[in-house]
């Protein structure tokens, strides 16, 4: 990235590409167009660039893309523009993000439920939700080896109830978590979590 002053003080941040566009080079007088053109040039370069970022950084909706592009200042108008080419480009896919969303949930060993939370907080459109979340995996024998890793031999209630509540923010269900603790024969903790 390059600054450019130009005489008024205004001082533009451009990329390689928009300065070819223009032909720039030091003392190239540019008339109220061109330079109302370089402008929005930037602009929308400046915003495809943040875009491209963004992206690579993590996996991200169309609509969470726009809303972070314009809390760094981008335009709203060309924040959507970038939104738009990125799609347009196949780099950017609310479908294609959620399954890579769902994915790490799982590699991660969280519940279905914390799979959803993450759906929501990534703001992926619902329709896509079901998809992604209809061959999500039986938890039982992650859930196993959580419990078998925090409780002891024969663990008390605290102990019993700190291991569920633990699963619980993982996103696991109660009735897989009541399950799990059935096969290996440990007592329920007396606490009712599906109430």
């Amino acid at each position: 990235m390059f600054r450019v002053q130009a005489e008024t003080g205004e001082v533009f941040r451009l990329y390689r590409q928009t300065i070819e566009d223009f032909s720039l080079y030091p003392g190239r007088e540019l008339s109220q167009p061109e330079l109302e053109k370089l402008r929005e040039s930037a602009g929308q370069m400046s915003a495809k660039m943040r875009a491209v970022r963004i992206i690579s950084a993590s996996g991200v909706s169309k609509t969470e893309l726009k809303r972070r592009l314009e809390q760094k200042g981008e335009d709203p108008e060309q924040a959507g523009q970038a939104v738009q080419w990125l799609t347009e480009m196949g780099l950017l896919d609310d479908r294609k993000t959620a399954a890579q969303i769902v994915e790490r949930c799982i590699a991660r060993g969280y519940g279905i439920n914390r799979a959803r939370q993450a759906l929501y907080e990534k703001k992926i459109p619902q329709r896509y939700w079901e998809e992604v979340l209809s061959d999500y995996p039986d938890q039982q024998e992650k859930i196993i080896a959580f419990l078998q890793s925090r409780l002891s031999e024969n663990p008390d209630g605290k102990e019993r109830k700190r291991a569920v509540d633990a699963l619980m923010r993982r996103g696991y269900k109660w009735s897989e978590i009541r399950g799990a603790m059935a096969a290996m024969r440990i007592e329920e903790c007396g606490e009712d979590y599906d109430g």
